[in-house]
């Protein structure tokens, strides 16, 4: 059987295979550069006195030399290539075993003011985000963030068609990772933008032909003094003091233009060759096509463009070598001609790179969404309606739950009708809730859902599970419920929501608590709302004789062999097992 982790198995034993054979090749052309540093220092050597012998060997040694480096710095990327690759499957096997904890939990996405993501674990240590991001840039980690947070049920059935197409490419998939891996770019890319946005040119159009003709110039003075037409070499002298002081006349824009570009050169050959990839995949899928469109250019290719400005940052770098700087601007006026090419790049694609650069990140983010679904095979996307039914799950489970462990449950919620969930301690009531949100917000997605089947009317979430009091806002915890519950009721009046509730009004007394919950559960069923509260106050129950809209549901606890059990299965009804009192015997608290 072909799992996706005998297929990471089988990766691995391929990418190793082929490092092997790019190590070899790499200790191969260090031997051979070696060699003709040798045979060209020996030949030197021998033929000193005959220096045109002599400077004929160092051309062709050192002609040699750099193509042996430049096949070495090619077969090193190579090889880093394919080590990238190895690590991802070694990593994916890792998560499939449970091992995922030590990665980048997204916490500084999270927000207690958004709609549900503080209350499902969708940020945070062994959170959904940690779980199922594989991420290289920031802005893609940001780009799935936003995802998870959009609450949008507009077209999923079309991001259910590009995640899908998405899954089935994992090579692919899996060299976009690597690739990006190569190099770590430390500018984000806002940065990058509001630079190119906000850049000043200095340098006039005038200026173009400048150092082409002064190159000319100084290539014809070095001709004529080498056939005796100029006779006074301190010619070559003056000439480059002259090109050095036209240099000097944009040295200090030229410094601040170059201490930017140093920040984003990575950022650019990064970007350069995902985009490459992104515009050599032939995508079927209507999403994917429209963002690949996006960075189609009538003249040449986004990737090319990027490619081009990426050598001019390069060569602008260059100046940092002294002797280049002194000679390149004395006879070349190099900084002058780099700092041109870059600033008419920016001139004409600044208020086009952003676009581009959303379509890495998107790209980045949906990468993340289609290796969840090939890890996941045996989860379906579910089937999009508009019936009377919001939620018809078969064997609904937690998709982070061990699936050896994990216990499913039937679930079928039609609209406008609201579910109490009572049932014991640590029954399962929290996880449930979790359960249904994630079934949700995965759905709205398009991801597919840990469930046998699935029917699903589209729907936002909004959740009250978990409030904190705020000590810097002067909140008490009392206050801060009351204040995401007013939020709750404010939103559901303009829009349809999905509700869930745990244990409200925990911050008051117990009788108080359950008037107020039994008001409050009786106006979001007046609103026609849809959703669920899971609660410990059997009392709430009762609302069910007043409103037919109310389901009564139960998870179960029971003491077997002066044991607790528990099944984790909902059942219809109200519970009446509760497990506090044995718990404190069994620990021998009272």
């Amino acid at each position: 059987m072909n799992t996706p982790v005998n297929y990471y198995k089988q990766q691995i034993n391929a990418y190793t295979t082929k490092l092997k054979q790019l190590n070899n090749k790499l200790h191969a052309l260090s031997l051979l550069r070696l060699i003709a540093f040798i045979f060209t220092a020996l030949g030197v050597y021998f033929y000193f006195e005959q220096w045109k012998i002599a400077i004929t060997i160092a051309v062709i040694g050192l002609s040699v030399f750099g193509f042996l480096l430049s096949k070495y710095t090619n077969l090193k990327t190579e090889r880093d290539l394919h080590k990238n690759l190895v690590d991802i499957n070694e990593e994916e096997i890792k998560i499939a075993s449970g091992d995922f904890h030590n990665r980048p939990s997204g916490l500084k996405f999270q927000d207690p003011s958004h709609f549900y993501s503080l209350d499902i674990d969708l940020f945070g240590k062994a959170s959904f985000f940690q779980f199922i991001n594989r991420t290289t840039i920031t802005e893609g980690s940001e780009h799935l963030a936003n995802t998870l947070k959009a609450n949008n049920i507009n077209n999923i059935i079309v991001r259910q068609q590009a995640i899908q197409e998405l899954s089935k490419q994992p090579e692919w998939r899996q060299l976009y990772s690597a690739t990006s891996s190569l190099i770590k770019a430390e500018t984000p890319a806002v940065k990058i933008i509001n630079w190119l946005k906000g850049h000043k040119t200095f340098l006039p159009k005038q200026v173009k032909w400048l150092p082409l003709s002064f190159s000319i110039l100084s290539l014809l003075l070095f001709l004529f003094t080498a056939i005796g037409l100029i006779n006074n070499p301190a010619f070559i002298g003056y000439w480059l003091i002259i090109g050095l002081a036209i240099s000097g006349i944009y040295l200090k824009q030229i410094n601040n233009l170059a201490s930017n570009t140093d920040k984003v050169r990575d950022t650019f050959r990064q970007y350069a060759t995902l985009l490459d990839l992104i515009e050599n995949k032939n995508f079927k899928s209507d999403l994917l096509k429209e963002k690949q469109k996006a960075i189609k250019t009538k003249e040449l290719k986004a990737s090319e463009i990027f490619k081009s400005f990426a050598k001019s940052l390069d060569a602008l770098d260059n100046r940092n070598n002294l002797i280049g700087a002194i000679f390149g601007n004395g006879f070349f006026l190099n900084d002058i001609k780099n700092a041109y090419k870059i600033e008419q790049w920016i001139h004409t694609h600044a208020n086009t790179v952003e676009d581009w650069f959303k379509v890495v990140s998107f790209f980045d983010a949906y990468n993340s969404l289609g290796n969840y679904v090939f890890n996941h095979p045996e989860f379906v996307f579910p089937d999009i309606v508009n019936t009377n039914t919001t939620i018809k799950a078969k064997n609904l489970g937690h998709p982070l739950l061990n699936k050896n462990k994990r216990v499913n449950s039937n679930l079928t919620l039609n609209n406008d009708e609201f579910f109490i969930v009572t049932g014991a301690n640590m029954a399962g009531k929290s996880t449930f809730l979790r359960t249904v949100s994630l079934h949700i917000v995965m759905a709205n997605i398009g991801l597919p859902v840990c469930a046998e089947s699935s029917k699903y009317s589209p729907i936002k979430l909004i959740t009250s599970m978990r409030t904190t009091d705020s000590l810097t806002d002067d909140s008490s915890y009392f206050f801060s419920e009351l204040t995401r519950l007013k939020f709750i009721v404010d939103t559901i009046k303009n829009e349809r929501y999905f509700i869930i509730l745990d244990e409200i009004l925990k911050g008051t007394n117990s009788t108080d608590k359950a008037i107020g919950s039994k008001k409050f559960v009786e106006k979001l069923v007046a609103s026609k709302a849809t959703g669920i509260i899971a609660t410990h106050d059997l009392s709430l129950c009762e609302i069910k004789n007043q409103l037919p809209q109310v389901k009564n549901y139960y998870f179960d606890a029971e003491i077997v062999n002066n044991e607790l059990y528990f099944d984790y299965k909902l059942k219809q009804g109200i519970c009446q097992n509760m497990n506090a009192s044995f718990l404190l015997k069994k620990m021998e608290i009272v």
